[in-house]
């Protein structure tokens, strides 16, 4: 780490590879509920960025201290995503086509569904405790806080973009919202195990 301009500039790539497939989410929770509160309007993109924050910062801790058992846990990381999201992607669609459009919309922004949708996008995020294994905790914490302030752009702009389509889709906006869980599963899922 020679200037804090690269750092700065690492951090925010960082955090936009990384705010992707929370971006994805936050645009399904939008189409799910295009008449959410202000409220939830912050605490669904606070959720992913604290996620996103978290992450990173305790892959860095494991790596400095526990990195074989680390890397051994990293191999359960695709499925543990794939998992979650194809569990709430599968609600969502399950609700959708059997009607329950309104019971849907509220499934996705009760607290426990929002906290595994911030599990399930940010736990790749633990892998980057490894491309910053060489940064003081200070670094560290700065690199969190970066990627967190970056996630929560990219998610508060992927809610808006979401609820805009949410009220043009009417009640087929679940399903889809769902089946855009489910996508983003396996292509964690995927990218985990195959690389690429």
């Amino acid at each position: 780490m020679n200037t804090l301009g690269p750092f700065i500039i690492n951090s925010i790539l960082l955090g936009v590879g990384l705010a992707m497939d929370a971006f994805s989410v936050s645009m399904a929770n939008g189409l799910n509920a295009p008449k959410m509160s202000r409220g939830m309007k912050t605490v669904i993109p606070l959720t992913f960025a604290s996620f996103q924050f978290l992450m990173p910062v305790i892959g860095w801790i494991c790596v400095r201290g526990i990195a074989e058992e680390f890397t051994a846990f990293q191999k359960a990381i695709p499925w543990i995503a794939l998992g979650l999201l194809v569990f709430i992607g599968g609600k969502m669609c399950f609700e959708g086509i059997r009607g329950g459009e309104t019971e849907s919309s509220n499934l996705t922004l009760k607290p426990g569904a929002l906290l595994i949708q911030g599990v399930a996008t940010s736990i790749d995020a633990l892998s980057v405790g490894f491309t910053i294994a060489e940064y003081h905790t200070a670094q560290a914490l700065s690199a969190g806080i970066i990627i967190g302030g970056v996630t929560f752009v990219i998610c508060s702009a992927g809610l808006r973009i979401g609820q805009r389509f949410g009220t043009r889709l009417a009640g087929k906006a679940s399903i889809l919202g769902g089946v855009i869980l489910i996508g983003i599963g396996i292509e964690i899922f995927v990218t985990g195990i195959f690389g690429g």
